[in-house]
């Protein structure tokens, strides 16, 4: 297949606008008559099905928790990314797209990107209206602040809850659309598959997790809003629930997967304190606004952090990249943490983190400015801890925690299947190679609030001469039928080994070999590898319970041999791509001072990997090259 993005023609400040102008309509009249189907809740989600819902279509949304107040946007915590340049300090909406695309190692379109910071001006009015409660100086004025890969205060921020008090005001404005009926909503639901008729998304499968029941759900068109798959190295700053399951499945329907290997590894999580341990907590990335990493110079260092003088402390941050510091983006800062570590410089019990020291800060500023600004997450670090961190620096390691590939879509957010679209962290479409920190919160709202509602339109304005879908179709018959004997096979094989096992011997095989750092015999290795591990899984994994209730083990279940196939397309599509860009660093290609080595000869493009048909068939490789008009590549240098 012929990838076309559909970027609209004439200036790139022009794109977007030109789109809305020509974008065709549906008569309010004729959208009571049309169906969508949003599966996810979290802020792309449920903008998204508000939005659809105020505009008079009917809405099914589908979440897998109990209440969409539990979806992970609620985790989300640094701040949300706004061009309003408030601060005067040179910010500008043509700023924010190079910071982005910049920050992505020139691995995404430049439309799509443009079309973020655009929109992003209008994301904040929005969700003040809301009454999301924004920082605020003392004069009243909303405050910002700056996150890693910039260099001026774009960031709007609650506190350290920013994703919590954003998903609040868009819960109240999907449950108002709930109350008016526009919106059915369907919590403890999961999608179990997607229905195709005659080459169109026409609904879903989905499994009632409370009672364990089948349903067919119909619609005109279906939107994948379900987030990432950042918990497939199950150590991760992800809640356990989260999981790559729909977006994959539709993937196994036909729609294309593009760069499965760019998985972000976040700089500032807890680090692991032991093999007990589920999940990681993140540490917002805004704490790097005044707290400065460092590590001991001594290799054999027993002395307590604030007991270490200044003289023996290695700022690494601040020596390699002196322009941003502690601010250096995610990947590097990820990067240069690994670095350290492995050199045998780690700190605390198992020497697997680095220092963030607010000393600096508190003697400049007071503590009450430090406890004003990130307080609830200084609480959150010593309850977690135990250690007062006002007193002595925080310990902070590297963790997985967001995935820049997700199911390939064009311009309008629709994949490769007509009329299933995806938005937020299922796409992979505005991040490239590695996502700036504060435009995760800035996605998920642009693509529900203020995009999807007009290129999904634009597909459904010739769907209501093609009548109410039917549940009835041989389509839904033969995809229920797969879901059932599914469930019913990893409930009979009855082995000796937990989920969790596996999930755990997965993770740490793509952690070891393909996570901060790759190279061509890891990779080829942990193929083969997930592929006896997937094997055995399928002979010696013990799922209890049955499927005609609630049962949390099945669950997991099906979402970890779906994370099989997900860890074998994320290692043949790091394999396949002979560079290091972003959040993909292959140790072949590196400079002689330690920083990745793009190859725009070769490597300017997206990879769009296609399901080959056939369960341990390689994947198909197809390309969506990248042409740059208005912004040339350069050195992605932080220095």
């Amino acid at each position: 297949m012929k990838l076309d993005a559909k970027i609209p023609q004439g200036p790139l400040e022009e794109k977007w606008s030109n789109y809305k102008k020509t974008a065709r309509l549906v008569n309010p009249a004729n959208r009571k008559k049309l169906d969508v189907i949003v599966v996810g809740t979290g802020l792309a989600g449920a903008s998204l099905a508000a939005s659809m819902g105020e505009l008079g279509y009917n809405v099914k949304a589908f979440c897998f928790q109990d209440s969409p107040r539990r979806a992970h946007s609620v985790a989300a915590q640094g701040g949300v990314n706004a061009a309003k340049n408030y601060k005067n300090d040179g910010d500008s909406v043509y700023r924010m797209f190079v910071d982005t695309l910049k920050g992505g190692d020139f691995r995404a379109r430049e439309a799509n990107v443009y079309r973020l910071a655009e929109c992003s001006v209008n994301l904040i009015d929005q969700a003040v209206a809301q009454g999301v409660p924004f920082g605020r100086e003392y004069a009243g004025y909303l405050n910002n602040r700056s996150f890693g890969g910039v260099q001026v205060s774009r960031t709007f921020y609650a506190r350290g809850q920013t994703g919590q008090q954003l998903l609040l005001g868009t819960y109240q404005a999907l449950m108002r659309q709930v109350d008016k009926g526009s919106v059915q909503l369907y919590s403890s639901h999961e999608m179990l598959d997607l229905v195709v008729i005659d080459g169109k998304a026409r609904g879903i499968i989905a499994r009632n997790l409370e009672t364990g029941e089948l349903e067919r759900h119909a619609a005109h068109t279906v939107v994948l809003a379900t987030g990432g798959f950042g918990k497939i190295y199950y150590l991760s700053t992800l809640a356990m629930g989260c999981n790559g399951s729909a977006i994959w499945r539709a993937h196994k329907k036909g729609a294309y997967f593009a760069s499965p290997s760019w998985t972000q590894i976040h700089p500032t999580s807890l680090p692991q304190s032991g093999d007990y341990q589920s999940k990681l907590t993140l540490m917002s990335e805004s704490l790097r606004n005044d707290g400065r990493i460092w590590v001991p110079k001594n290799l054999e260092e027993t002395r307590l952090a604030n007991d270490i003088p200044e003289e023996e402390r290695d700022y690494y941050l601040e020596r390699r990249y002196p322009a941003f510091g502690n601010l250096a983006p995610r990947d590097i800062s990820s990067r240069a943490a690994k670095e350290r570590i492995d050199a045998g410089h780690g700190i605390g019990a198992l020497k697997n983190a680095v220092y963030l020291d607010f000393s600096k800060a508190i003697r400049e500023q007071g503590q009450a400015k430090i406890a004003e600004k990130y307080g609830n997450l200084f609480n959150m670090y010593e309850k977690i801890t135990g250690i007062n961190a006002y007193k002595e620096p925080m310990m902070i390691s590297p963790a997985a925690h967001f995935s820049m590939g997700g199911l390939w879509v064009d311009y309008e957010l629709m994949t490769t299947i007509p009329g299933l679209f995806a938005l937020g962290e299922a796409n992979f479409a505005d991040h490239g190679a590695n996502r700036l920190g504060a435009n995760s919160l800035l996605q998920a709202s642009v693509d529900g609030y203020f995009i999807a509602p007009y290129t999904i339109a634009n597909y459904l304005s010739d769907q209501i001469k093609v009548g109410k879908i039917s549940t009835q179709d041989v389509a839904f018959e033969v995809a229920e039928k797969e879901a059932h004997e599914k469930l019913h096979h990893l409930l009979t094989i009855k082995g000796k080994y937990t989920v969790d096992y596996f999930h755990k011997k997965l993770g740490k095989l793509l952690y070891d070999y393909c996570g901060l750092a790759r190279n061509k015999e890891g990779l080829e290795f942990a193929i083969k590898e997930i592929k006896k591990l997937k094997e055995e899984f399928y002979t010696d994994v013990n799922v209890t319970g049955t499927a005609g209730a609630m049962n949390a083990e099945l669950e997991k279940a099906g979402r970890v041999a779906d994370y099989f196939e997900i860890g074998i397309l994320m290692c043949y599509d790091a394999l396949t791509r002979d560079e290091s860009c972003g959040a993909h660093f292959r140790e072949e290609y590196q400079t002689e001072e330690g920083e990745a080595q793009r190859n725009d000869e070769q490597f300017q493009f997206i990879s769009a990997w296609e399901w080959p048909g056939m369960v341990d068939s390689e994947p198909i490789l197809n390309k969506e090259d990248l042409t740059f008009e208005f912004v040339q590549p350069t050195i992605r240098s932080y220095k």
